[in-house]
């Protein structure tokens, strides 16, 4: 927390392990409200998850520190609030801030106003939002020497409210993407209140532009001709870190993967039974198969571990925290279940159906991203059979299960049509070697094949 002449600065906060910076993806309040204690005010996503962050303190919201798509540090100013006095005013502002009041309800949102875009220091002059124009053409006075000490522009035409001026624009964000699409920032027509030009403004000025009705349009005697344009999707938030994590774990992990085809048809007859006995605590297939890989981390911990590179050791861990890779609409996530090994079969199935909702929701807090000793992976949802897949780093395996589809298996010397699934283990060759690796996945491939050595394992 800042206090600056009475207004209070609250900085972003620390949102979880590791995390030092969030994109913000929504104000929830604007400059001029009244907010009170604990009030959500801006909605942020970090490389865990989208989460609401409350603003410990109550007033009058004085200066929103960003725009909707723009990345905040950790410890930076995130919103100044400046307390009610007793007539429903408010108290002394920053200093500043009464010069950039009208500009901050035009919708700038875009700098740390008061306080600069970067970390220099306190001589650091502000400078105030200025109106894009066309450059001058009088060539004498783009050839005058500059003075020596700062003065004030002089106002011209487009500086005037009664002129066509072009529109105000604040945000680094959208001059950046006007420039790289090659707009003429004089030729748009700003939408946000006062006439700011917005980053929507922008984007549908590159839509339009692209489009081929304006192609049409520009060269009106050749006919249209569709074409396929690239899709740019921006490496931000949940997206990078799945990419940096990825990229790590192929970078650091001599990974080997193994798999086995299994008969699956007594693991859906015992949840059949399960679920027939128990109505109302239903069973899904994947709890039964996280109780197995439990079973099989307890026979093989060697797989429950980590390796520390710096201290040159491999660490196992003491508890199995079961992490569930879960497909978003934000990307792929791996939501943990802490300790798993201390709930029950009903209990899983509930952690489990619960943890996935809020993880495809947005919900769940970053902390319940992190911390995974070993994953769960259930890529037979997508309607594939076999995978590779990377480990979750710095895990050590990676349990897959494809689909469960019907195929001809030989049961006792007889050819019968059964249930049947191929599960992948990926492992980090460092910790064991195949021995290790192998008796785990047939350990849990016998449990899926004949219950009865889960129960007799328990």
């Amino acid at each position: 927390m800042t206090t600056v002449d009475g207004a209070q600065v609250f900085l972003l906060p620390d949102l979880g392990e590791g995390l030092s910076e969030a994109e913000i993806v929504e104000w929830r309040v604007a400059v001029g409200d009244v907010v009170t204690v604990d009030q959500s005010v801006v909605e942020v996503e970090t490389a865990k998850a989208v989460v609401d962050v409350p603003c410990p303190y109550a007033g009058r919201v004085v200066a929103l520190h960003g725009a909707a798509g723009e990345t905040r540090p950790v410890g930076q100013p995130l919103i100044t609030i400046a307390p009610l006095t007793g007539d429903g005013g408010t108290a002394a502002e920053p200093a500043g801030h009464a010069t950039y009041r009208e500009e901050e309800r035009a919708g700038s949102g875009n700098v740390l106003i008061g306080y600069g875009t970067g970390h220099g220091g306190p001589g650091r002059r502000r400078r105030r939002p200025r109106l894009v124009t066309a450059p001058d053409p009088t060539p004498a006075a783009s050839a005058a020497p500059a003075p020596a000490g700062p003065v004030e522009r002089p106002a011209g035409p487009a500086d005037r409210p009664d002129a066509a001026a072009a529109p105000l624009v604040i945000s680094p964000i959208v001059r950046r993407l006007a420039r790289e699409h090659g707009l003429d920032l004089t030729a748009l027509r700003g939408t946000g209140p006062g006439g700011v030009l917005r980053r929507a403004d922008v984007e549908a000025a590159v839509a339009g532009a692209t489009s081929p009705a304006a192609r049409l349009a520009a060269v009106p005697d050749q006919p249209a001709e569709p074409e396929a344009a690239d899709v740019v999707v921006p490496l931000t938030g949940i997206r990078k870190a799945i990419a940096d994590k990825l990229s790590r774990s192929r970078r650091e992990i001599p990974e080997v993967t193994i798999w086995v085809d299994v008969d699956a048809t007594g693991l859906l007859e015992t949840r059949a039974a399960i679920n027939a006995a128990t109505p109302d605590a239903p069973v899904s297939i994947l709890a039964l198969l996280a109780r197995i890989c439990l079973s099989g981390l307890r026979r093989y911990p060697q797989l429950n571990a980590r390796v520390d590179t710096e201290g040159q050791r491999i660490v196992q861990s003491a508890g199995v925290h079961l992490g569930i890779a879960a497909q978003t609409d934000r990307g792929l996530v791996v939501p943990v279940l802490r300790d798993a090994q201390r709930l029950t079969t009903a209990e899983l199935a509930a952690e489990l159906a619960a943890t996935t909702t809020a993880a495809r929701a947005g919900t769940l807090p970053p902390a319940r991203l992190t911390g995974g000793t070993f994953t769960l992976n259930n890529y037979g949802v997508f309607g594939v059979d076999g995978s590779t897949p990377i480990i979750n780093h710095p895990e050590a395996a990676l349990l897959g299960v494809g689909r469960i589809v019907d195929k001809p298996w030989v049961v006792d010397g007889q050819l019968a049509v059964r249930k049947v699934t191929q599960l992948s283990l990926t492992f980090d060759h460092r910790v064991c070697d195949g021995g290790v690796a192998g008796g785990f996945l047939r350990h849990v491939a016998d449990c899926v094949e004949r219950p009865a050595v889960l129960i007799a394992n328990v």
